[in-house]
């Protein structure tokens, strides 16, 4: 599966069809999403049984872990096993959240079937922004609260009134909490990457209007759902998390914000231990925690941008290859020797002309974008059949 190729919500539907019952409760599933990344907003991993086409970035893994997340709360509160039926939901589901008149391109209506707009909708829903530029020099760009869209999914299917106003509430509580999590220690160049990105995140409220003045405990004493007050305790706990270690201000404002929530001592310090042991683990892959140099971050995410233009294109880049012998050539030479001045010249622009005829490779047609031909070149041996049609469901 290639969940930045067409045609991958139907092939994550395929794949799951003998995993119908993986997760047996909501607990199960939480406990998985929390091991991925996927409820603290930092994707790692996606679920085992996942079987994808290539090395997965981490939007890539935020997509699959919220598709697999919403699937798993339909099975488990439905009991329904039909996949499209399950489409059909999510797509009421977030027409309910009105994301339409929120995040959605206007071409999103365009596609015929349901699956093809689910796949421009979680796009709309993973990434904080649509432009290219804004992705391509920021090494964090998905949303870290998807995983209220999975709370607000467990609810909608019981209760589907009021749902965008609860949407509202849940991130009122979440960003509250964030900023008086930071606010309760001494901060880092780590926390406020951390404060930018949930407030980047935010859809239904906007951060600008908030005030942050203490009135957010007294919602927290209402009562929410046990799943609700579980994720905000998480959130908090990742909040204040630093260097493998809580100083005694910190704790002390876990364990208040826990009673308020309704838990005991040992839930509490067991979500400290958990948030702990995420980041012992994963500290080395996480973006907002990697101090690269621009050029790097630069260098990184143009390679994964290319990648995917490279996969989504594999037919039609393999077919004009093949017609052009004089360039695989220059490109077979130019592995393993230096081209000279002229050769450079003539496979730079017979590759430019192979990207004239594919629009999704517009991007090295930019200005500057010939910086990225070294990049595909790179990535050219991954046009083997293996990789052409990630997404082929097979009968």
């Amino acid at each position: 599966m290639n969940p930045s190729a067409t045609g991958w919500i139907n092939k994550f539907g395929s794949e799951i069809r003998d995993q119908l019952d993986y997760y047996t409760s909501f607990a199960d599933l939480y406990t998985d999403l929390k091991e991925t990344g996927f409820v603290y907003g930092i994707n790692t991993q996606i679920p085992q049984f996942i079987h994808t086409a290539h090395t997965l970035s981490e939007d890539e893994k935020a997509k699959i872990n919220l598709l697999a997340a919403l699937y798993y709360t339909y099975r488990l509160e439905r009991k329904e096993t039909k996949f499209a039926v399950f489409l059909e939901e999510i797509f009421e589901f977030y027409k309910a959240l009105r994301i339409n008149q929120i995040s959605f391109l206007a071409s999103l209506f365009s596609e015929k079937n349901t699956s093809s707009k689910l796949e421009k909708l979680i796009d709309s829903r993973v990434y904080l922004a649509d432009n290219l530029i804004s992705k391509t020099f920021n090494s964090i760009i998905t949303n870290s609260l998807l995983f209220i869209d999975i709370l607000l999914f467990k609810r909608y299917l019981k209760l589907p009134n009021s749902i965008y106003e609860h949407a509202q509430l849940l991130e009122y509580l979440a960003i509250n909490i964030t900023y008086h999590a930071l606010n309760s220690k001494e901060k880092n160049r780590n926390d406020e990457k951390l404060a930018q990105l949930f407030a980047a995140s935010l859809t239904f409220i906007d951060s600008d209007s908030q005030h942050f003045d203490g009135s957010y405990r007294e919602q927290l004493l209402e009562n929410r759902t046990h799943w609700e007050n579980r994720y905000f305790l998480d959130i908090a706990c990742l909040t204040v998390w630093e260097d493998h270690s809580l100083e005694y201000r910190e704790s002390e404002f876990i364990f208040g914000i826990g009673q308020d929530l309704g838990f005991n001592t040992e839930i509490i310090s067991t979500a400290l231990n958990e948030i702990t042991s995420f980041f012992q683990k994963n500290s080395h892959t996480i973006p907002y925690l990697k101090n690269q140099n621009l050029a790097i971050q630069f260098y990184d995410s143009m390679s994964k941008i290319v990648n995917k233009l490279i996969l989504r294109n594999s037919k039609r880049l393999q077919k004009e290859l093949s017609e052009s012998k004089e360039l695989v050539a220059l490109i077979s030479k130019s592995t393993v020797k230096d081209l000279s001045k002229e050769e450079r010249k003539k496979m730079q622009n017979q590759l430019l002309d192979i990207f004239k005829t594919i629009p999704s490779l517009a991007i090295f047609m930019l200005p500057g974008g010939a910086v990225l031909l070294p990049i595909f070149i790179k990535l050219i041996p991954k046009l083997l059949p293996s990789s052409f049609d990630d997404n082929r469901v097979e009968k």
